[in-house]
């Protein structure tokens, strides 16, 4: 007797993206992993922000997090498995850490402001996250850490992300000690822009997206871009870099109507050129 087939059962997404006004939210989905960044999610979230980059009517992301956790970082079970392949899981572990690193990147060049919103512990490549996005919103529950010393492994790569936010010497405490702060100190040390209060760390972020949001987009792309570019120059290198920039930010359309609508006392409309 034929057996009934049995119904698939959908498995839920990585990554889930809704859009609120001219927000695009990405909220990591694997909360029963604690969000950590697998080899899945890593694609998903490159793959999304490639997508947004090119979205005219997203014009701010925020990357927020279901569950306690915003991300524990690499998922450990994933490369432990690895260790059984032929090398011992060598070209794995350089493929992830490439394409990691590869969607961080993509987080500061994306020619939009990305928001993180945090309401639990954000570790290890998680705090790189947190690090590489442009502005950050934390819960007071929020905790960060790259507790990698801890297991033999120090946090080598988002110690790039993370040596570029904070000051050095609190950089290296984080990355010597593995000790968690907590997110008044994070904020302290310029890891996140605003603490508030816990349950709310989702919505201010959006209202801080939003926010960005309603200013011309060609002077946020060229601002985002000009910021990071600048900060890996020296002084006078960045002086003439910054002011052949803003020579050109002047000649743009949204420039003069920018600033004829302030001479004007009237409200300017962008057309984002």
């Amino acid at each position: 007797m034929a057996q009934p087939a049995r119904a698939e059962t959908a498995q839920p997404s990585n990554l889930l993206r809704e859009t609120i006004g001219d927000v695009a939210v990405l909220t990591l989905n694997r909360s029963a992993a604690r969000n950590s960044l697998s080899d899945g999610l890593i694609a998903d979230l490159h793959a999304a922000l490639n997508d947004i980059a090119d979205d005219k009517s997203a014009r701010a992301v925020v990357i927020a997090a279901n569950g306690p956790a915003f991300s524990a970082g690499h998922d450990l079970k994933e490369l432990t498995a690895r260790r059984a392949d032929a090398d011992r899981g060598r070209a794995y572990f350089g493929q992830l850490m490439t394409a990691c690193s590869a969607m961080m990147q993509a987080v500061v060049r994306l020619p939009k402001p990305v928001v993180a919103a945090v309401q639990g512990i954000a570790t290890a490549a998680g705090c790189q996250l947190v690090a590489s996005c442009d502005l950050a919103i934390a819960s007071e529950h929020a905790r960060f850490a790259t507790p990698g010393v801890d297991i033999g492994l120090f946090c080598s790569t988002p110690m790039v992300a993370l040596s570029r936010n904070v000051p050095r010497k609190q950089a290296m405490e984080m990355l010597l000690t593995g000790e968690p702060i907590s997110a008044e100190r994070a904020r302290e040390i310029g890891l996140v822009n605003r603490v508030v209060p816990a349950g709310t760390e989702r919505e201010a972020a959006i209202a801080l997206a939003q926010q960005v949001a309603r200013k011309s987009a060609h002077t946020i792309r060229i601002g985002k871009e000009a910021f990071y570019r600048q900060a890996e120059m020296g002084l006078a290198e960045a002086y003439r870099f910054a002011a052949e920039v803003m020579t050109e930010n002047m000649m743009a359309r949204d420039a003069e109507e920018g600033i004829g609508a302030f001479i004007e006392k009237r409200v300017p409309t962008w057309e984002d050129r």
